[in-house]
């Protein structure tokens, strides 16, 4: 998996040296040297104290707030990759950088949260001091307030993400967007924090970087720490949709189906006092009405003896 690019082929060894050494040595960032050369950390040596890069201030680091399983340290290490190979344990949160036969140097790191693993083998492709940030589009999609940082980026300094140093990787001639990296927020060494890169200490990566002088072989074990077989990549998550509320459905109500209401005049509104009509007595009803018959004339009493049963006439 490993590549060389073809004009680093063509340049003898000695030219070869001597563009590598152009290519990864930065003079802002003071002198560097090769692992063979460099000072390992001594047993019980505190590493994490305050340090001044390219002028710029890396604060010490409370050692006991550090687990002494993710501090900086030479350590045994069965392995038999050649010196110079660092291999990455994601399950354990450690980066191992190869000295020889079995030896290594220890470093504690952060990797990639669920949804942003990987693992696979990749180069040193590049690496850069105190590099300038740039969010991917995919992060910008789920952090909106990063596309300040889109396309200008943020500037190296001590809050930068990339914290001081950045080395670069490479698999199969191709940039996936991986990065060994340092960072300002050193409490998230030990767990799963970024988005797939590796993060370090910074004065972690300042150690590593020096030691680092290009195209050396990186294996990111996979998430059970066994090597991995081939490259893995895994797809960027979608960016949360925000759900919308779905419209409910008209209620049609068939013509008919409910009587019309009628329309009432608006009440009459008055104002002063209301004039209250006087009571009014029921009426007494009338007495029904009697037919009188009139008495029967009665003839006057006769006073001569009745002729044929009648007074005789003139009496």
């Amino acid at each position: 998996m490993l590549q060389t690019s073809r004009r680093f082929l063509r340049l003898s060894p000695a030219i070869f040296a001597a563009a590598l050494l152009a290519a990864c040595v930065d003079p802002a960032a003071g002198p560097t040297s090769t692992a063979s050369t460099q000072a390992l950390p001594k047993p019980g040596e505190n590493v994490y104290v305050a340090t001044m890069d390219a002028g710029i201030a890396i604060p010490a680091l409370p050692v006991d707030k550090i687990p002494e399983s993710h501090r900086r340290q030479v350590v045994a290490y069965e392995t038999d990759q050649p010196p110079g190979t660092i291999i990455i344990n994601p399950g354990t949160k450690l980066l191992y950088y190869v000295l020889g036969k079995n030896k290594a140097i220890r470093y504690g790191i952060a990797v990639g949260k669920a949804g942003f693993e990987w693992s696979g083998e990749a180069i040193v492709a590049e690496k850069k001091t105190w590099p300038r940030w740039i969010p991917p589009k995919e992060m910008i999609a789920r952090r909106p307030e990063l596309a300040k940082f889109d396309e200008v980026g943020q500037p190296g300094g001590p809050t930068n993400p990339l914290g001081a140093r950045a080395i670069y990787l490479t698999s199969g001639g191709r940039d996936y967007g991986y990065r060994i990296h340092g960072t300002p927020e050193w409490q998230s060494i030990g767990h799963n924090a970024s988005s797939g890169c590796i993060r370090m200490i910074n004065q972690d990566v300042l150690d590593l970087y020096s030691r680092v002088t290009g195209g050396e072989k990186v294996i990111v074990l996979t998430a059970s720490g066994e090597m991995p077989q081939g490259l893995h990549i895994p797809a960027p998550p979608k960016p949360k949709a925000v759900a919308k509320a779905t419209p409910k459905a008209e209620v049609v109500v068939p013509v008919g189906a409910v009587p019309a209401l009628k329309v009432l005049p608006p009440p009459a509104i008055t104002t002063g006092t209301p004039v209250v009509a006087p009571a009014v007595a029921p009426a007494t009803p009338a007495p029904a009405a009697t037919t009188t018959t009139a008495p029967a004339a009665t003839a006057p009493a006769c006073t001569v003896a009745l002729v044929n049963g009648a007074c005789p006439p003139g009496n």
